[in-house]
């Protein structure tokens, strides 16, 4: 329900300029004998704040909050070796995190510096191979065979052939049997 920009739900009422939650009745003003204006007030009688010489002189301080900050300040000495070990743990796993993230960099680096590595050495490789592959003229050496080693193009039924699995060489251990 709104009236006047202001919504009222079970007790709460809430304006723009702000919100209470005190019931729907405006308190009652104090009798005019006993309201006076602070500009007009007299200095009262409560007692004056004491000052702590040892924390800012020229400001005062009341007995209980002197009494407060003496109690605040007292601290155990198990409370603060549990301090001073936390603090300890915090700063050697700090230490421990850094070197670590140090030594992961450090790692990263190693593996660029390899993998550029392999790099050059697989174009160097490749560069050997077809250079090798460019030189051989395969007439040359079958001519050769044929010719000065007595060597003759095998037969139809001397040629098997097999299928191997990716990338890899044939190694013969032992003769082939004749399935032929």
């Amino acid at each position: 329900m709104a009236q006047n920009g202001r919504q009222v739900s079970r007790g709460y009422v809430s304006s723009r300029a702000g919100a209470y939650v005190d019931g729907s009745a405006a308190r009652a003003f104090p009798d005019e004998s006993e309201y006076t204006p602070r500009r007009n007030a007299k200095k009262s009688a409560v007692p004056r704040p004491l000052r702590d010489p040892d924390r800012n002189p020229g400001k005062n301080l009341s007995e209980t909050a002197l009494k407060n900050r003496r109690k605040a300040s007292d601290i155990s000495a198990g409370y603060v070796a549990l301090l001073v070990l936390s603090c300890a743990m915090i700063l050697v796993v700090s230490i421990h995190y850094l070197q670590l993230q140090t030594e992961i960099t450090n790692k990263k680096k190693e593996v660029t510096r390899l993998e550029s590595e392999l790099n050059s050495l697989r174009e160097e490789n490749d560069a050997y191979y077809s250079q090798v592959s460019s030189n051989i003229d395969l007439n040359e050496i079958r001519q050769k065979a044929i010719g000065s080693l007595g060597m003759k193009l095998p037969d139809e039924n001397q040629i098997q052939t097999y299928e191997t699995e990716g990338r890899s060489y044939f190694r013969q251990f032992q003769d082939v049997p004749d399935t032929k």
